[in-house]
């Protein structure tokens, strides 16, 4: 076991005094995710011994988070490491990890983890064939770059997949890193990741359409005007699920879906698709929740299958 060494601070994560260096860390791509989730497992007494990232944002955002941390091609970062930290775009996943192996960069005895939320250990394979211990750790938060993104790592959520016999290490690793783990089951990680995508990505679109339509309609501030509102939104949905919708798809205001489709196309047609879409799939959860019933929701519908498709192709 080495020497127990002083462990530098990451910027915005607590000291850690003293610890063992008790893994190399290597991080292939030190963007928004890997500069965080190897700043962290640094805090946690472990040693970042090097990184890859090809863009001056990741070489910035490296020597602000992984202070002395070199900068290396990707096969030179595996080779260096015992444990190798994947956070990469998921379509870069695959082809970069099959790549490594083709080149001999992984070795028996390796860790290895990806942090997408689209793929599970199928993407690790070549490295398991060579002898690592495959994982994958989604952290099911949002980075951003901004200096907060290491402090949103506490108590962040990250979804475990991993074999069973390997789950101490991927949950612990994740423990270690100011995370909760929760177990994802490879055959349903696609599923969990178009749930947070739905939830997150879609969510971030919602409220910026919401703002420019205010602004549309002469409104300087629209923040100032969803912050409460969308706040109680997003509470009563957590809480209470369908039973928390309000507004006038649960009343079965037929009249005012209409008068907003009317304005819409007037006034920004571009908004036209997503208000429909998102009225229609409205509409059939609170008449499955019993919000709605049959004989209010089936107008609303019927208004809404015309507007997605004026010319009855359907």
């Amino acid at each position: 076991m080495p020497a127990a060494r002083r462990t530098p601070r990451a910027a915005g994560l607590p000291p850690v005094a003293s610890a063992p260096a008790r893994l190399r860390i290597g991080v292939v791509g030190a963007g928004r995710v890997g500069a965080v989730l190897g700043a962290a497992l640094a805090a946690a007494g472990h040693d970042v011994v090097a990184a890859s990232g090809v863009s001056t944002a990741s070489a910035e955002r490296a020597a602000r988070l992984l202070p002395g941390t070199p900068l290396l091609p990707a096969d030179e970062v595996v080779a260096a490491s015992d444990l190798v930290v994947l956070a990469v775009p998921d379509d870069t996943l695959p082809g970069l990890v099959t790549g490594l192996a083709e080149t001999g960069s992984w070795r028996a005895g390796q860790l290895a983890f990806h942090t997408s939320g689209a793929h599970g250990l199928a993407a690790l394979a070549p490295a398991e064939q060579a002898g690592v211990l495959p994982l994958a750790l989604h952290p099911a938060m949002t980075f951003t770059g901004a200096p907060e993104d290491a402090d949103r790592l506490t108590g962040a959520p990250f979804g475990v997949t991993s074999r069973p016999e390997h789950r101490p290490v991927a949950e612990t690793l994740v423990l270690e890193m100011g995370g909760e783990p929760f177990f994802v089951a490879e055959a349903d990680r696609r599923l969990y990741h178009a749930a947070l995508v739905t939830g997150a990505n879609h969510l971030v679109t919602l409220v910026a359409e919401a703002a420019d339509l205010l602004r549309e309609a002469g409104v300087d501030a629209p923040a100032r005007v969803l912050t409460p509102l969308l706040t109680a939104a997003l509470d009563n949905g957590l809480r209470r699920g369908d039973r928390g919708l309000t507004g006038p798809v649960s009343r079965g205001d037929v009249g005012t879906v209409a008068d907003h489709l009317e304005t819409l196309t007037d006034r920004a047609p571009e908004s036209v698709a997503a208000y429909v879409a998102m009225a229609q799939r409205t509409t059939e959860r609170a008449l499955a929740a019993g919000r709605l019933k049959r004989h209010e929701g089936a107008p609303l519908l019927d208004l809404l299958y015309e507007a997605a498709d004026p010319a009855g192709s359907r």
